[in-house]
Protein backbone atom coordinates (compact mmCIF):
# COMPACT_ATOMS: atom_id res chain seq x y z
CA UNK A 1 0.00 0.00 0.00
CA UNK A 2 1.25 3.32 -0.96
CA UNK A 3 2.23 5.92 1.13
CA UNK A 4 -0.22 8.97 0.51
CA UNK A 5 1.91 12.20 -1.07
CA UNK A 6 2.78 14.85 1.67
CA UNK A 7 0.02 17.79 1.52
CA UNK A 8 2.03 19.72 -1.83
CA UNK A 9 3.06 23.40 0.36
CA UNK A 10 0.98 26.69 -0.71
CA UNK A 11 2.63 29.04 -2.49
CA UNK A 12 4.80 28.97 -5.89
CA UNK A 13 8.94 28.96 -6.14
CA UNK A 14 10.82 32.00 -6.42
CA UNK A 15 13.66 32.74 -6.55
CA UNK A 16 15.40 31.55 -2.98
CA UNK A 17 18.43 34.31 -2.87
CA UNK A 18 19.58 35.43 0.28
CA UNK A 19 23.08 36.81 2.56
CA UNK A 20 24.23 36.70 5.76
CA UNK A 21 23.20 39.80 7.82
CA UNK A 22 20.74 40.51 5.28
CA UNK A 23 17.49 41.19 7.34
CA UNK A 24 19.55 42.11 10.32
CA UNK A 25 16.76 45.72 10.38
CA UNK A 26 13.99 43.65 10.49
CA UNK A 27 15.28 41.30 13.08
CA UNK A 28 16.38 44.20 15.76
CA UNK A 29 12.59 46.02 15.21
CA UNK A 30 11.10 43.18 15.90
CA UNK A 31 13.10 42.19 19.19
CA UNK A 32 12.91 46.08 19.86
CA UNK A 33 9.13 46.24 19.38
CA UNK A 34 7.92 43.14 19.93
CA UNK A 35 10.25 41.07 22.19
CA UNK A 36 7.73 41.60 24.97
CA UNK A 37 5.12 39.20 23.45
CA UNK A 38 7.56 36.28 22.65
CA UNK A 39 9.04 36.59 26.46
CA UNK A 40 4.79 36.64 27.84
CA UNK A 41 3.85 33.72 25.43
CA UNK A 42 3.53 30.41 27.12
CA UNK A 43 5.40 28.75 23.95
CA UNK A 44 6.87 31.24 21.62
CA UNK A 45 7.49 30.06 18.10
CA UNK A 46 8.48 32.23 15.40
CA UNK A 47 8.49 31.61 11.83
CA UNK A 48 10.52 32.38 9.21
CA UNK A 49 8.90 31.74 5.58
CA UNK A 50 10.41 31.63 3.40
CA UNK A 51 14.57 31.16 4.39
CA UNK A 52 15.90 31.07 0.79
CA UNK A 53 18.70 29.27 -0.83
CA UNK A 54 20.86 29.13 2.76
CA UNK A 55 19.75 29.02 6.75
CA UNK A 56 21.59 32.03 7.46
CA UNK A 57 18.57 34.28 8.00
CA UNK A 58 16.65 31.64 10.17
CA UNK A 59 19.79 31.29 12.11
CA UNK A 60 20.50 35.15 12.92
CA UNK A 61 16.46 35.48 13.68
CA UNK A 62 17.22 32.67 16.30
CA UNK A 63 20.28 34.79 17.95
CA UNK A 64 18.45 38.68 17.87
CA UNK A 65 14.92 36.81 19.61
CA UNK A 66 17.55 34.50 21.76
CA UNK A 67 18.74 38.57 23.35
CA UNK A 68 16.01 38.96 25.57
CA UNK A 69 15.91 36.82 28.75
CA UNK A 70 13.31 34.03 27.78
CA UNK A 71 14.22 32.52 24.37
CA UNK A 72 11.78 31.99 21.83
CA UNK A 73 11.75 29.08 19.15
CA UNK A 74 12.52 29.74 15.35
CA UNK A 75 10.62 27.29 13.14
CA UNK A 76 11.80 28.00 9.46
CA UNK A 77 9.96 26.95 6.67
CA UNK A 78 10.99 26.86 3.01
CA UNK A 79 8.58 27.70 0.97
CA UNK A 80 8.11 25.17 -1.29
CA UNK A 81 11.58 23.36 -1.95
CA UNK A 82 12.87 20.76 0.06
CA UNK A 83 14.94 22.08 3.51
CA UNK A 84 17.52 19.04 3.59
CA UNK A 85 20.78 21.22 3.31
CA UNK A 86 19.61 23.23 6.19
CA UNK A 87 19.12 20.55 8.39
CA UNK A 88 22.63 20.37 9.68
CA UNK A 89 21.89 23.85 11.03
CA UNK A 90 19.14 22.88 13.42
CA UNK A 91 20.05 23.41 16.88
CA UNK A 92 17.96 23.60 20.07
CA UNK A 93 15.29 25.62 19.54
CA UNK A 94 16.03 25.83 16.06
CA UNK A 95 14.06 23.49 13.17
CA UNK A 96 13.90 23.29 9.65
CA UNK A 97 10.76 22.33 7.65
CA UNK A 98 8.89 22.14 4.66
CA UNK A 99 5.85 24.01 4.21
CA UNK A 100 4.40 27.32 2.41
CA UNK A 101 1.75 30.15 3.20
CA UNK A 102 -0.31 27.14 5.28
CA UNK A 103 2.05 27.42 7.99
CA UNK A 104 1.92 23.62 9.19
CA UNK A 105 3.39 24.16 12.38
CA UNK A 106 1.48 23.08 15.81
CA UNK A 107 -0.59 25.83 17.81
CA UNK A 108 -0.58 29.72 16.65
CA UNK A 109 3.10 31.42 16.29
CA UNK A 110 3.88 34.42 17.97
CA UNK A 111 6.12 35.88 15.12
CA UNK A 112 5.99 35.18 10.98
CA UNK A 113 8.13 36.30 9.17
CA UNK A 114 8.16 36.64 5.73
CA UNK A 115 10.94 38.82 3.78
CA UNK A 116 11.77 39.04 0.15
CA UNK A 117 8.64 36.61 -0.39
CA UNK A 118 5.43 38.51 -1.66
CA UNK A 119 7.89 40.83 -4.17
CA UNK A 120 7.51 38.18 -6.75
CA UNK A 121 3.83 37.72 -6.67
CA UNK A 122 1.22 39.70 -8.21
CA UNK A 123 -0.53 42.83 -6.13
CA UNK A 124 -3.61 41.15 -6.39
CA UNK A 125 -2.24 37.96 -4.67
CA UNK A 126 -1.13 40.15 -1.51
CA UNK A 127 -3.98 40.91 0.65
CA UNK A 128 -5.50 37.03 0.49
CA UNK A 129 -1.77 35.54 1.43
CA UNK A 130 -2.03 38.14 4.30
CA UNK A 131 -5.29 36.98 5.15
CA UNK A 132 -3.77 33.57 5.32
CA UNK A 133 -0.75 34.25 7.55
CA UNK A 134 -2.33 36.66 9.76
CA UNK A 135 -5.33 33.55 10.42
CA UNK A 136 -2.95 31.69 11.69
CA UNK A 137 -1.25 33.57 14.60
CA UNK A 138 -1.44 34.06 18.20
CA UNK A 139 -3.96 36.29 19.32
CA UNK A 140 -0.70 38.62 20.38
CA UNK A 141 0.63 37.76 17.05
CA UNK A 142 2.84 39.81 14.34
CA UNK A 143 3.34 38.89 10.97
CA UNK A 144 5.98 41.08 9.57
CA UNK A 145 6.50 40.99 5.02
CA UNK A 146 8.77 43.24 3.23
CA UNK A 147 11.14 43.88 1.21
CA UNK A 148 14.70 44.91 1.48
CA UNK A 149 17.93 44.80 -1.16
CA UNK A 150 20.55 42.13 -1.23
CA UNK A 151 22.83 43.50 1.65
CA UNK A 152 20.27 45.19 3.62
CA UNK A 153 20.92 48.57 3.40
CA UNK A 154 17.43 49.64 2.56
CA UNK A 155 14.38 47.85 3.50
CA UNK A 156 10.24 48.48 4.18
CA UNK A 157 8.16 46.12 5.82
CA UNK A 158 4.39 46.53 6.71
CA UNK A 159 3.76 44.86 10.44
CA UNK A 160 0.37 42.87 10.65
CA UNK A 161 -1.81 41.54 13.85
CA UNK A 162 -4.55 38.57 13.34
CA UNK A 163 -6.61 41.74 12.35
CA UNK A 164 -4.69 43.20 9.31
CA UNK A 165 -2.14 45.69 8.59
CA UNK A 166 -0.82 48.01 11.26
CA UNK A 167 2.38 49.93 10.16
CA UNK A 168 4.99 50.46 7.80
CA UNK A 169 8.48 50.93 8.54
CA UNK A 170 11.02 52.18 6.53
CA UNK A 171 14.64 51.56 7.24
CA UNK A 172 18.20 52.42 6.33
CA UNK A 173 21.77 52.54 6.57
CA UNK A 174 22.09 56.59 6.74
CA UNK A 175 25.43 56.68 5.15
CA UNK A 176 24.00 55.02 2.00
CA UNK A 177 21.09 57.40 1.36
CA UNK A 178 21.04 60.10 -1.22
CA UNK A 179 17.44 61.16 0.02
CA UNK A 180 14.67 59.14 1.26
CA UNK A 181 12.62 58.03 -1.49
CA UNK A 182 15.49 55.78 -2.67
CA UNK A 183 13.39 53.48 0.09
CA UNK A 184 10.85 53.61 -2.83
CA UNK A 185 12.65 50.65 -4.66
CA UNK A 186 12.10 48.52 -1.64
CA UNK A 187 8.50 48.78 -0.94
CA UNK A 188 6.71 45.96 -0.48
CA UNK A 189 4.72 44.68 -3.50
CA UNK A 190 1.24 46.00 -1.92
CA UNK A 191 3.07 49.71 -1.97
CA UNK A 192 5.44 49.17 -4.90
CA UNK A 193 2.99 50.20 -7.97
CA UNK A 194 1.33 52.89 -5.60
CA UNK A 195 3.97 55.00 -5.72
CA UNK A 196 2.64 57.28 -8.16
CA UNK A 197 0.63 60.48 -8.11
CA UNK A 198 -2.59 60.04 -6.33
CA UNK A 199 -1.70 57.97 -4.08
CA UNK A 200 -0.62 58.25 -0.03
CA UNK A 201 2.80 56.06 -0.26
CA UNK A 202 4.04 58.77 -3.33
CA UNK A 203 2.97 61.75 -1.68
CA UNK A 204 4.69 59.96 1.67
CA UNK A 205 7.74 60.23 -0.15
CA UNK A 206 7.40 63.39 -1.69
CA UNK A 207 7.11 65.19 1.97
CA UNK A 208 9.79 63.31 3.25
CA UNK A 209 12.36 64.27 0.42
CA UNK A 210 11.42 68.05 1.30
CA UNK A 211 11.86 67.60 5.05
CA UNK A 212 15.34 66.12 4.03
CA UNK A 213 15.97 68.66 1.41
CA UNK A 214 15.26 71.66 4.03
CA UNK A 215 16.81 69.88 7.00
CA UNK A 216 19.75 69.54 4.83
CA UNK A 217 21.85 72.01 7.55
CA UNK A 218 21.69 69.07 10.40
CA UNK A 219 23.76 67.41 7.83
CA UNK A 220 27.06 68.69 9.46
CA UNK A 221 26.22 66.98 12.07
CA UNK A 222 25.62 63.75 10.59
CA UNK A 223 22.95 61.74 8.42
CA UNK A 224 21.77 60.48 11.87
CA UNK A 225 20.40 64.02 12.74
CA UNK A 226 19.37 64.83 9.58
CA UNK A 227 17.16 62.11 9.57
CA UNK A 228 15.70 62.67 12.99
CA UNK A 229 15.01 66.27 12.01
CA UNK A 230 13.66 65.16 8.71
CA UNK A 231 11.61 62.64 10.51
CA UNK A 232 10.58 65.28 13.16
CA UNK A 233 9.21 67.49 10.59
CA UNK A 234 6.85 65.06 9.19
CA UNK A 235 5.09 64.21 12.53
CA UNK A 236 3.27 67.74 11.90
CA UNK A 237 1.49 65.85 8.93
CA UNK A 238 2.22 62.34 9.18
CA UNK A 239 1.14 59.58 11.76
CA UNK A 240 4.85 58.47 12.90
CA UNK A 241 3.83 56.09 15.21
CA UNK A 242 7.62 55.29 16.69
CA UNK A 243 9.87 57.67 18.92
CA UNK A 244 13.31 59.19 18.25
CA UNK A 245 15.34 55.99 19.98
CA UNK A 246 13.87 54.25 16.75
CA UNK A 247 14.84 57.11 14.15
CA UNK A 248 17.79 57.16 15.65
CA UNK A 249 18.41 53.20 14.22
CA UNK A 250 17.54 54.95 10.70
CA UNK A 251 13.92 54.08 10.78
CA UNK A 252 10.35 55.70 10.94
CA UNK A 253 7.15 54.43 11.03
CA UNK A 254 3.75 54.73 9.85
CA UNK A 255 0.14 53.91 10.47
CA UNK A 256 -0.77 51.64 7.42
CA UNK A 257 -4.54 53.66 7.09
CA UNK A 258 -2.31 56.11 6.41
CA UNK A 259 -0.72 54.89 3.42
CA UNK A 260 -2.55 52.00 2.32
CA UNK A 261 -3.73 52.05 -1.54
CA UNK A 262 -6.69 54.20 -2.50
CA UNK A 263 -7.50 52.27 -5.61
Amino acid sequence: MKTPAAPRPVGTVTRGTTNPNRLRRMDRWIAATHGAALRRASDPVAVDLGYGAAPWTAVELLTRLRAPPRPGRVRSRRRPRGCGAARPYEREGLIFRHGGFEVPVPGRPVLIRAANVLRQYDEAEVAPVWRQLCARLAPDGLLVEGTCDEIGRRHVWVALGPEGPRTVTFATRLGSLERPSDLAERLPKALIHRNVPGEPVHAFLRDFDRAWAAAAPYASYGARQRWMRAVRDLTADWPVTDTPARWRQGEVTLSWAALAPVG
